[in-house]
C-alpha cells in the first residue's frame, strides 16, 4: 500500500499475522512510514499493509444469515406439530448398546 491510499479510519490488514483493524494514526520513524492500527496499538509499515474492505460486507453476510437460520429454528420449535409431538414422548435417551 501506498501512502496515497492509506487514510486515519481505513480498514487495513497485516497480512503475515492475519491482524486488521483502523489506521488510528500515521508517523514518521528513519525515514518510513508507519501507520497505528487500533486493535493492537502496534506500528505496521504501511508498505506491508493491504486494504481490508470486503470484511465487512462478508461479516454483514455472514451475519443476515445467521439471523435467519435462527429465526426459522424459532419458527420450529414453536410449531404446535413440534410442541405435540414433543408431550407424547418421555424425553429420556434411551440407546441401544
Amino acid at each position: 500500500m501506498n501512502t496515497e491510499e492509506l487514510m486515519v479510519g481505513m480498514q487495513v490488514r497485516y497480512p503475515r499475522t492475519g491482524t486488521s483493524g483502523r489506521v488510528t494514526r500515521v508517523e514518521q520513524h528513519h525515514g518510513e512510514l508507519f501507520a497505528e492500527i487500533d486493535t493492537t496499538g502496534l506500528l505496521y509499515r504501511i508498505d506491508q499493509l493491504v486494504p481490508a474492505a470486503g470484511k465487512k460486507e462478508k461479516e454483514a453476510k455472514i451475519q443476515d444469515e445467521d439471523l435467519e437460520r435462527i429465526k426459522k429454528e424459532r419458527e420450529f420449535l414453536s410449531d404446535e406439530a413440534f410442541r405435540e409431538a414433543l408431550s407424547h414422548s418421555d424425553q429420556s435417551c434411551k440407546g441401544g448398546g
